[in-house]
């Protein structure tokens, strides 16, 4: 007990309680100027600090440096002037760095950095001895991946000079191609400064500053002392064409952005794995009981969970998965509140029980096909009971996962090994996160379960073709949730084409979807020539960044030490080349004459983890076969760049049928009667708002309908309508597709899914295919055996008049029952048409003649209309016979009788 005690006491050790920090240490001191700079182009940024000092006292004296970064950056660069003498920084092997370190006489102390006990950040330390009245800047240079969480990216800059500073200043730019959708400054530093955070943005660019002058430093009017000590947050997120995500080419480099929404999140099946042994009692497990009430409430009735507890025992509030129902989440609830910490840690144990009740529940059926599998251990220390030896139990838990089975691991406090739930829960498809055991260890605890509540993808791989990129990070992913993002990174190999091209497949609830984008190689380095402040190295870094964490990660998992020394050459070499101090390189700053030396490594505390994390979306799932790499990558690890060969751009234009029924422009009708080789129009003449049926068949149950809208204004007496919706829908699996001139969405009933115009995709659901076709058309195939193509049909946004519309293209050979029926629908059963008494109009190319069909004889005028499948600017001229009076005579009935009253109805009995 008294083990328990002294454990829980240290892991809630506050900051104030830890050493305090100090930017710049020394007496006597004169702090000249305070700045930070950091650059943040497509969402990597580069972080520089630079600090000018005068050693204002009578003797000589130890001034120290220190600067707080985050813990995912890696340190490029520190250099020193010291009255004139530059010291300048380089990063070399550990052991190289040590051994020239060691060589040298060295007058100055050793730099360092230091892994200390706060949320998301190492210090930076060195000091160095100076005579009175020396002046000495420093500068240290920073670089980092913004990852996105909970939908935005967040920039954090540690503000804590310690003295009142003459010339205080801090800029971030931020430059994202194609455009900033939101920037915000949460209050993080106090009130007291609110006001002097400036915010200036136009489009893609944004510049935000924080410059107050001495009196606004000061804590009151008359203080010496300075208020700024905080974190300044700079929170943003970008402007997404599509679901296809953001592909960039800089520098050699490609990186793909892929961020969707607007998609139905997948069924959850959760076990809720919490430590109540003895050393989880006050704080921890009260505020661990908080974050479950809440967590139990976000989970809908489609998904399963349970609970089981631990200490020397292992309990199960239920043996089985149950449905999250409200009754079952009360209960749960009741079970959690009456849970008292005592005991040993059993962390095997559990881990296998909840592993089986996953099992069994998919063994039984009980799961969804396409739900999300996943295990979340809430502990705060290591086993000391059952299996204790932690590679056994890593061991274990290897062996008993499914594939499609994640574990996530939450660490409260500083006793648990971080790098063991790090390593158990990245080598099954999940990640890690530390909680500092705190009053907000609930919120913490809130905020994880919110990366994770919305899974919407999953088996995500993004492709290229095998012959235009190499060295590509891992483009694998087990799952995507909502408000993150994946990033896939890689070499641009050289090629006559100025485009790249990527391929993302994936499954969503109930869909498969393909997705391409592509990009200009050379556009992006055109632009970043033209910005003053972007970060023009960026891709370049980027992929660098991106692969040493992912071999740093994989280094941890590596199965022999041969794998893992070729993996640390690698790495070591990349950090080298592209100047990252990491874990297994140091940083050498050395005077020009290479006399005197400051050395600074990188942390390494087995209880806190080694390196920064791998990113979002866990380790990737099994995908097509991976291309050679220069490391051998653990088996989770798949490099695929083989394009699909079915995804041909434009290839729906060439495929659909000669023959077709078309409603186009403000809306014409063009029937083609394939036995009389005839084109027959009419026009429609409705209201806007109006919903007009175009096939009904109720034997297919297949029902197609349109939604008029009207131009801006009147034109010539008129007013034009034409089609502005499209809706397909397909009663058996109710399903249906509404295309819009801005989107192309999915509904089932349960599931919504939502896709822009702004990039190639397919989507299945059953027997239903979505083909789109960027900024072109979409076509809707029911069965393989019916088919409608919507085009799209743009026009400049500020025209007085038009606006944007829809035609529609219906193959003749669609395969309807003998129920069909609607505007269009009604002639695949052609009707007998004769035309005959052809003689001159009203204009030369005008004829006129009499037809007859359906009973009815009807004057009809020889015209064209235009089929804009090939030419969407110009169409094709179609020469047809031209109904008046909005087809009466031709169609069954009138016009009117075809209007029906939402977009999946269908046509009652004429």
């Amino acid at each position: 007990l008294q083990d328990h005690r002294e454990r829980h006491r240290r892991a809630i050790l506050t900051s104030e309680e830890e050493e305090e920090f100090e930017a710049i240490r020394g007496d006597d001191i004169t702090i000249k100027s305070f700045k930070v700079e950091s650059r943040i182009t497509s969402r990597f940024a580069h972080t520089t600090v630079r600090r000018s000092v005068v050693n204002s006292g009578s003797k000589a004296q130890s001034i120290g440096f220190n600067v707080q970064i985050p813990k995912r950056a890696f340190i490029t660069n520190f250099t020193m002037n010291v009255n004139g003498i530059t010291f300048v920084g380089s990063v070399k092997e550990k052991t190289v760095a040590r051994n020239l370190y060691a060589q040298a006489r060295a007058r100055g102390k050793a730099a360092g950095i230091v892994r200390v006990n706060s949320q998301e950040i190492e210090t930076f330390k060195t000091e160095v001895h100076v005579p009175p009245g020396s002046n000495i800047e420093f500068e240290l240079h920073y670089q980092e991946m913004m990852h996105r969480k909970l939908g935005f990216y967040e920039h954090s800059l540690y503000l804590q000079p310690g003295r009142l500073v003459p010339n205080f200043q801090v800029d971030v730019y931020i430059y994202e191609p194609k455009g900033i959708a939101s920037v915000e400054t949460p209050n993080t530093l106090g009130d007291h400064f609110a006001d002097l955070i400036k915010v200036t943005s136009t489009p893609n660019k944004a510049h935000i500053s924080f410059k107050p002058n001495l009196q606004q430093q000061r804590k009151c009017e008359n203080c010496t002392n300075s208020a700024v000590d905080g974190v300044f947050t700079v929170r943003y997120d970008v402007n997404r064409e599509s679901n296809a995500g953001e592909l960039q080419v800089s520098d050699g480099h490609f990186v793909q952005f892929f961020a969707p929404s607007n998609l139905t999140p997948l069924p959850k099946n959760i076990v809720f794995v919490i430590d109540v042994s003895g050393s989880m009692w006050g704080i921890k497990m009260k505020q661990t009981v908080e974050a479950m009430q809440a967590i139990l409430d976000d989970l809908t009735i489609d998904d399963h969970f349970s609970i089981i507890d631990f200490n020397h025992n292992v309990r199960c509030w239920n043996e089985e998965l149950v449905t999250a129902s409200s009754i079952q989440i009360a209960d749960a609830k009741k079970y959690i509140q009456g849970i008292k910490p005592n005991g040993g840690t059993n962390i095997n144990e559990a881990l296998m029980r909840a592993v089986q009740m996953l099992v069994r529940a998919s063994s039984q059926g009980l799961l969804d096909s396409r739900s999300i599998s996943m295990i979340i251990l809430v502990s705060d220390g290591d086993p000391t009971v059952g299996e204790i030896k932690l590679s056994t139990i890593q061991k274990n838990v290897k062996r008993v996962m499914r594939e499609e089975f994640s574990l996530f691991s939450l660490g409260i406090g500083f006793d648990v090994d971080y790098d063991f739930l790090e390593r158990i829960a990245m080598e099954n498809r999940g990640m890690a996160q530390r909680i500092y055991a705190n009053h907000d260890a609930a919120d913490q605890l809130r905020r994880f379960y919110s990366q994770v509540s919305a899974p919407l993808l999953r088996r995500i791989t993004i492709q290229f073709p095998d012959d235009a990129v190499s060295e590509v990070t891992q483009n694998s992913f087990d799952k995507y949730f909502s408000g993150s993002e994946l990033v896939v990174a890689g070499k641009v190999l050289p090629s006559d084409s100025n485009t790249l091209t990527s391929f993302t497949t994936a499954s969503a609830a109930r869909l498969d979807i393909t997705l391409e984008t592509e990009a200009d190689t050379l556009e992006l380095d055109t632009m970043l020539a033209m910005q003053q402040h972007s970060f023009t190295g960026f891709a370049r870094q980027l992929w660098a960044y991106i692969t040493i964490n992912q071999l740093i990660a994989e280094r941890a998992l590596a199965p022999t030490a041969a794998k893992k020394r070729k993996i640390t050459q690698r790495i070591l070499s990349l950090a080298v080349e592209h100047q990252f101090v990491t874990p297994l390189t140091a940083l050498l700053v050395e005077s020009e004459d290479a006399k005197e030396r400051l050395l600074a490594d990188s942390p390494k505390d087995p209880k806190q983890g080694c390196c920064p994390g791998s990113g979002a979306g866990g380790p990737p799932s099994p995908g097509p076969g991976p291309v050679r790499v220069v490391y051998q990558p653990p088996p989770w690890v798949q490099l695929t760049t083989l394009a699909p060969p079915s995804l041909v751009k434009g290839e729906e234009v060439w495929t659909m049928p000669h023959h077709v029924q078309i409603v186009d422009n403000d809306p014409h009708f063009i029937i083609h009667l394939p036995r009389s080789n005839m084109d027959v129009c009419f026009n429609i003449d409705s209201k806007p708002g109006h919903i007009l049926n175009l096939v009904s068949d109720s034997g297919a149950g297949v029902a197609v309908n349109g939604q008029l809208v009207s131009s801006k204004q009147v034109k010539r007496n008129k007013l034009n309508t034409y089609f502005g919706v499209i809706s397909v829908y397909y009663q058996p699996d109710g399903l249906s597709v509404t295309v819009s001139t801005s989107s192309i969405a999915m509904s089932d009933g349960r599931n919504n899914h939502s896709f822009t115009w702004g990039a190639t995709a397919e989507i299945t659901q059953d027997g239903v295919r979505i083909s789109i076709v960027k900024n072109s058309h979409v076509t809707i195939t029911i069965n393989s055996n019916i088919r409608v193509m919507v085009l799209l049909h743009r026009v400049w946004k500020k025209h007085p008049i038009n606006v944007d519309f829809l035609g529609v293209y219906i193959p003749s050979e669609n395969q309807y029952s003998s129920l069909v029926h609607g505007l269009i629908g009604q002639f695949s059963a052609e009707p007998e048409v004769s035309v005959y008494d052809v003689h001159e109009g009203d204009g030369p190319l005008k004829k006129e003649a009499t037809m007859e069909v359906k009973g009815n004889q009807l004057l009809v005028t020889r015209g064209w209309q235009k089929d804009y499948r090939l030419d969407k600017r110009h169409g094709s001229d179609i020469y047809c016979w031209f109904v008046h009076n909005s087809g009466k005579g031709f169609i069954d009935g009138h016009y009117t009788n075809y209007i029906v009253p939402n977009l999946d109805s269908f046509l009652q009995t004429l």
